[in-house]
């Protein structure tokens, strides 16, 4: 069904059906409706991508991360989601795998496609990002910050957060705090480590703490239990920079009869899903990623409107802390 059929049906010119069915005010309330209610007699479904040529307008939102793969990243998009679907928009996904060029492929690929783009690019560099996203196509950053500090942003408070839970272990009695870091090139991974590093010195007076490889994968959680356990590592406490790798470093801690939450304390980051339904549940950064999502999306919207957000738009989420069982009990300094 085509709209010259809808037209012809309706007994007027495919302009006005096409300007009725675009919702343009220059046509009749009343002959808007009997369009409208032949349009739907006859099934008829507009063409998206006729109709963005005449609009100049796809009703599409792109999105592209760095992974598509774990809760952190679903929750996102659960977020984006809601916001997207609750604007009558569509949604269209990408990833660019971590690296500069596949950054500029990814967001290359949106153009033409999508009237805004919601970016996070923890391993990418600033200037890559600049480039690709000077092309006149609005745009809002997770988690990141150009260069120009021009692009609009939503981002948690990972320094502030790693803080939160440091200094909670350190209040459980915890002196020999371990961190699992996640990617080197990882942006939250390195404010993260930030927080950790800095809330030692500040409440311990520790310089030099011990701080294992991750990436924000499962298999870093159990390699840096195993680490901690076959090299005879004094440690009370474990934060991981996200909750898969606490989790996956809790059970293999448990394997070894290690009872968590009094003889040895874990905490991760994000408060994904599985944090809640693990046992013990998991003390954690709650980061309300879906939040993350939600508002970043609706920034995007004010822009596609017509309105220029200033800096005092832009979002820095503060994040709070979830005390669950992996850190109830606690023990006594030197214990």
């Amino acid at each position: 069904m085509t709209i010259r059929e809808v037209a012809k049906a309706a007994g007027v010119s495919v302009a006005t059906a096409s300007r009725a069915l675009n919702g343009l005010s220059s046509v009749t309330a009343k002959t808007r409706a009997k369009i409208e209610a032949t349009a739907r007699e006859l099934n008829y479904v507009p063409h998206s991508g006729a109709r963005s040529l005449t609009r100049r307008q796809t009703d599409t939102i792109g999105v592209i991360l760095p992974d598509l793969f774990g809760e952190f990243f679903s929750e996102i998009v659960r977020g984006i989601d809601l916001a997207v679907q609750g604007a009558g928009k569509n949604l269209l996904l990408g990833n660019m795998h971590g690296s500069a060029e596949q950054t500029g492929q990814a967001i290359r690929a949106m153009r033409g496609r999508v009237d805004g783009l919601l970016v996070m690019p923890p391993h990418s560099s600033a200037e890559t990002l600049d480039q690709a996203l000077t092309h006149g196509i609005p745009a809002v950053l997770l988690n990141a910050r150009s260069s120009d500090g021009a692009t609009p942003f939503v981002a948690v408070d990972d320094y502030a957060g790693a803080r939160l839970v440091t200094e909670h272990l350190i209040e459980r009695g915890a002196r020999h705090i371990v961190h699992i870091a996640g990617p080197a090139s990882n942006r939250d991974a390195r404010e993260r480590e930030r927080g950790f590093r800095e809330a030692l010195k500040e409440g311990l007076g520790i310089t030099d703490p011990l701080v294992l490889p991750g990436d924000f994968r499962e298999d870093a959680g159990r390699d840096a239990a195993r680490y901690l356990l076959e090299n005879g590592t004094r440690f009370d406490a474990v934060f991981g920079g996200n909750d898969i790798m606490a989790v996956d470093c809790m059970a293999e801690l448990r394997e070894a009869s290690l009872t968590i939450g009094s003889e040895v304390l874990v905490a991760g980051f994000d408060d994904i899903p599985l944090a809640r339904y693990v046992t013990p549940q998991l003390t954690t950064v709650h980061s309300d990623i879906t939040r993350l999502g939600a508002a970043a999306a609706e920034l995007l919207f004010r822009m596609l409107a017509g309105e220029t957000p200033d800096a005092q738009d832009w979002l820095v989420i503060a994040p709070t802390l979830a005390v669950r069982g992996s850190t109830a009990g606690g023990f006594k300094p030197g214990t």
